[in-house]
């Protein structure tokens, strides 16, 4: 039997558990790589979370997830969708890490909104009063309009059913970072040495192909941004997720020639 490929780490999105890649897992395993699913602090408890849930921050997400690859004990490459790509990229920041899949990924400190949409989503959240400091239930026909809109009614229902509630604290970390005096989403890219491949669907409301473009922009070289016809946000299991698990494996398996020409 051939060696196993280097490890990688799938990281989910807000709302959501290790159970969202479960069928990249299987295709990457079958490609030899040795595949790692957390599930973020208090995401484990369906709809009936611990009250300090709202208060997790995304660097209490990112120390968790560094311990992980700690315990990888060896480089490993990283994917991460809405939230995961965000903690992907503060991740990659923090420790060497081979490379970076980002999709559909929320933005880090200092990116500006490229939508009105995104305005008005960050606007609405103060409907829930002082959202930062408890933890935020998902609302159906929020990720249905947003979310699961590419899916069929069967699918949509049996996504949504898995969803659980997310922490207050790193909703606003990310939607509110102007007024996050911790900057908590912040991401140096100067630290950022490995390539970060940035995937967004044409569709995307939640994280439109304008921010994620500026996402990519800020890793200057390393940065590879590509926009996908006919996808939306969940493009970890909408129609044609096999395309872009695809894509991602592609990136993968070219990295060492990649990194060498870059470094030459």
């Amino acid at each position: 039997m051939s060696a196993k490929r280097p490890p990688v780490v799938m990281i989910h999105g807000a709302f959501c558990g290790g159970w969202a890649f479960e069928h990249w897992r299987d295709l990457f395993t079958a490609r030899g790589f040795e595949v790692h699913l957390p599930t973020l602090r208090h995401h484990d408890r369906g709809r009936h979370p611990p009250k300090e849930l709202g208060t997790t921050s995304l660097l209490d997400y990112v120390d968790d997830l560094d311990k992980l690859l700690g315990k990888i004990g060896k480089p490993a490459f990283l994917v991460g969708h809405s939230m995961g790509g965000l903690l992907a990229q503060m991740l990659a920041a923090r420790r060497e890490v081979r490379g970076v899949a980002c999709l559909a990924p929320s933005a880090p400190y200092g990116i500006l909104p490229s939508t009105p949409f995104e305005i008005a989503s960050s606007q609405a959240l103060y409907m829930a009063g002082e959202f930062w400091n408890k933890p935020l239930h998902p609302e159906r026909w929020v990720a249905i309009a947003n979310a699961l809109d590419m899916l069929g009614d069967v699918e949509r229902e049996r996504v949504f059913a898995q969803f659980v509630p997310e922490s207050g604290l790193a909703t606003f970390e990310i939607m509110q970072w102007a007024l996050d005096t911790r900057h908590a989403s912040g991401v140096d890219a100067n630290k950022v040495k490995c390539p970060v491949l940035c995937l967004v669907g044409a569709r995307d409301r939640v994280n439109p192909p304008g921010t994620v473009r500026s996402i990519a922009r800020r890793y200057r070289t390393l940065g590879t941004f590509e926009e996908l016809a006919g996808h939306s946000h969940w493009l970890i299991g909408e129609p044609g997720w096999e395309k872009t698990a695809e894509r991602v494996l592609e990136f993968f398996e070219t990295m060492p020639a990649q990194t060498k020409a870059k470094a030459g």
